[in-house]
């Protein structure tokens, strides 16, 4: 019996040892873009920032005037003129330091002022940081 309870707890133990060891799924991060000249530096940023979490990211990136892109949108329930939104597991708002930033439009300060959104390039990597647990 107690051979048996032995051989048991080792056969539990070594199928529990996988599922531990294995990477968290990558989180999923979708860009809804206009591909217009004053988007362009914000779009490089965002690539830069969403390339330095590696294999952590599955990053897709819709082209607002694309066919991809329209069938995006109509998914998304967009209707409406907007240059760029960021959902991030499937959420375009994350609360950052206390903080809700809405990563639609342009992050404040760069761009036409009327696109411009109440959030920051360091609010993306903030959200990143938290979705992906790197600090």
């Amino acid at each position: 019996m107690n051979k048996l309870l032995l051989y048991g707890g080792i056969i539990l133990f070594m199928a529990l040892i996988p599922g531990a060891a294995l990477p968290a799924p990558p989180v999923s991060v979708e860009v809804l873009y206009m591909n217009h000249g004053p988007l362009q530096p914000t779009l490089k940023e965002i690539r830069s920032i969403c390339g330095g979490y590696g294999k952590a990211l599955v990053v897709a990136w819709y082209d607002f005037e694309s066919p991809e892109g329209e069938k995006f949108m109509a998914r998304k329930g967009i209707h409406q003129h907007v240059p760029l939104v960021i959902w991030i597991d499937g959420k375009a708002t994350a609360k950052i330091q206390g903080k809700e930033a809405q990563f639609a439009g342009f992050p404040t300060g760069a761009g036409p002022l009327s696109f411009q959104g109440k959030w920051s390039l360091d609010d993306l990597r903030g959200a990143l940081d938290q979705v992906t647990g790197k600090r």
